[in-house]
């Protein structure tokens, strides 16, 4: 088995409209070891979520080579890739993405639609899934519309979980969550990743990237050098104590 869950090689995503051809992606070689957690931060437009859907299979690379566990996925055809998201990767969005009138427990077993076994076998897999994100035994029976943010997060992650996948991917999974709850769901995928998950998210807020063990930044379709990641962190951390000083001086006055 490849000691690499992703491995990403010069791929370049470039899109084309009656404007003309916009690259989103230029070059962008990227290598994720099993059981890592890894943190894509960039402004808008940086080229993240283009990047996220390739790394997903929900898009094709231009050019350029990507692997998943060594398997060169530009070879497989469109139900080969529906068959490799649906077992091999678990998705965790922003919004959720989650039925409202369906019970927690049918939302998680969605993705196990498709796979061998009873009934009763996928609604154990579904509470074993539930049981690792720490969700009370007692909201397994409501409607997902009834549970708060952080609770429907925690959902979202189990569905991610249901099917053992290689790897998680998670697009700005805090985003709609005040801090405290974003906390919780945070300390959720670190213990997914100390049980041997491997999970890539991708955020702009740099206090849910430090829960990574590594972070890379992506501008302008590319991921910085080690230099550039370098000067590029000084100017965050010196934009944070000028906007600090700022708000001292106004409470202050």
């Amino acid at each position: 088995m490849a000691s690499h869950v992703i491995h990403a090689e010069k791929v370049c995503r470039i899109y084309s409209s009656a404007a003309g051809l916009t690259p989103a992606l230029r070059g962008v070689s990227l290598d994720v070891e099993r059981g890592e957690f890894l943190a894509i931060m960039g402004p808008s437009g940086s080229g993240k979520s283009t990047l996220m859907s390739i790394l997903g299979c929900l898009d094709r690379p231009t050019s350029g080579l990507y692997l998943l566990e060594g398997i060169d996925v530009s070879k497989l055809t469109d139900d080969e890739l529906a068959h490799v998201r649906s077992t091999r990767l678990g998705f965790v969005f922003q919004s959720f993405n989650l039925l409202p009138r369906a019970t927690v427990l049918r939302n998680v077993m969605l993705p196990l639609v498709y796979s061998r076994g009873s009934t009763a076998d996928r609604e154990l897999r579904a509470w074993q899934a539930l049981a690792e994100v720490g969700l009370p035994e007692s909201l397994y029976t409501h409607r997902s519309n009834e549970l708060s943010g952080g609770q429907m997060q925690r959902v979202a992650i189990a569905r991610a979980l249901v099917n053992d996948p290689a790897l998680i991917l998670a697009d700005e999974p805090t985003g709609n969550l005040d801090s405290a709850t974003g906390e919780l769901v945070m300390r959720t995928f670190r213990r997914m990743q100390e049980r041997g998950k491997t999970v890539v998210l991708i955020t702009h807020d740099s206090s849910v990237a430090g829960w990574a063990d590594r972070v890379v930044h992506i501008r302008d379709g590319r991921l910085l050098s080690d230099e550039q990641e370098r000067a590029y962190v000084a100017s965050l951390a010196q934009r944070e104590r000028e906007a600090l000083v700022g708000t001292q001086e106004v409470t202050s006055a």
